[in-house]
């Protein structure tokens, strides 16, 4: 599934106008922005800045993946679409395969 262009199509809150999406050139660049979100606003970072907000004082927080999956099952809406080059299309995924793609992810890297 390298080099399969991945849109991530998110909506925060019940307000229509909190719909967004993200793009990346592939899966694995998807969930290392859904677990990292260094470069911009991706699931994990929208998460770190509730974090931050809910604890102003905190210089440090840390969370596991059970927290992160919590936040994803708040969100309004989370789904991808990805790029399947054989039929020239985008194919639609749901929030629990970014679940389970975002755990496998981190099973590589802590391999």
């Amino acid at each position: 599934m390298a080099n399969r262009h991945t849109i991530i199509l998110m909506q925060t809150s019940q307000n229509r106008a909190t719909r967004t999406f993200m793009d990346y050139d592939s899966i694995s660049q998807a969930m290392d922005e859904v677990i990292y979100c260094c470069a911009s606003p991706g699931i994990c970072g929208l998460y770190e800045r509730k974090l931050k907000e809910l604890n102003p004082a905190m210089r440090n927080i840390t969370y596991d993946i059970a927290d992160l999956y919590n936040f994803m099952d708040g969100l309004a809406d989370l789904s991808a679409l990805v790029y399947d080059h054989s039929i020239q299309a985008y194919l639609p995924y749901d929030r629990q395969w970014i679940k389970q793609r975002t755990f496998r992810h981190l099973e590589k890297l802590a391999h």
